[in-house]
């Protein structure tokens, strides 16, 4: 994986980076402008560093996420996490999760993971970049940069195409196609190579870069 490339490799490929217009979220075939929703994490701030136990440098599972108040029309939820800053002409894909039930509310934590065609009071988790059904650690390159983590969720209409079993994100963006309702949007960082700003060190970053 990613984490295997040496760190001369990572930093000489700084430059090399998806790119944030390329999130699902902001293609225009869903629409463009949504109701937000209100996504976040106990585990981690928005913008905030990921701990590693969600990466692959620990334990390698998924973050709790929960959120707010949906739309009134909401049949669904679909849950895409991607990599904006990937050295990659695309985000890498980490998780896809279809067909989470409207009244769920919260995610827990280690929640996605393999689980075939899926349980109809969970949903259905997709497949990641590596064709693997389940939660992608994330394991960006030694030297390569913060790399964030967006977590983009969407409440969708009862209108909504079925994207099969265990989607991918191509499957899962044509299936949303007009039928998003509302979006939150949820991002972590994490990065090898460099030193991790945490605590007031990263509160003083923030707040001299406004």
């Amino acid at each position: 994986m990613l984490e295997h490339i040496p760190a001369w490799l990572g930093r000489s490929l700084g430059n090399v980076r998806a790119g944030a217009s390329k999130l699902a979220i902001v293609q225009p075939e869903l629409g463009g402008r949504f109701e937000p929703i209100d996504l976040s994490s106990p585990a981690f701030a928005q913008d905030a560093r990921l701990p590693p136990r969600f990466t692959a440098d620990g334990e390698g599972i998924s973050p709790p996420l929960v959120w707010g108040a949906l739309p009134d029309g909401t049949a669904t939820l679909a849950l895409l996490v991607e990599d904006a800053d990937a050295p990659a002409p695309q985000p890498l894909v980490h998780a896809v999760i279809w067909g989470i039930p409207a009244d769920a509310g919260r995610l827990p934590e280690g929640a996605i993971v393999a689980d075939g065609a899926g349980l109809a009071d969970t949903g259905d988790v997709g497949r990641n970049s590596y064709l693997g059904e389940g939660w992608l650690p994330p394991d960006p390159p030694t030297g390569h940069g913060e790399h964030r983590y967006v977590f983009q969720l969407f409440a969708l209409d009862a209108a909504a195409e079925d994207p099969g079993p265990s989607p991918g994100r191509s499957a899962l963006v044509r299936a949303m196609a007009g039928h998003v309702l509302a979006a939150g949007l949820l991002i972590g960082t994490y990065s090898r190579g460099e030193e991790a700003l945490t605590g007031h060190a990263q509160t003083t970053v923030a707040a001299t870069s406004t």
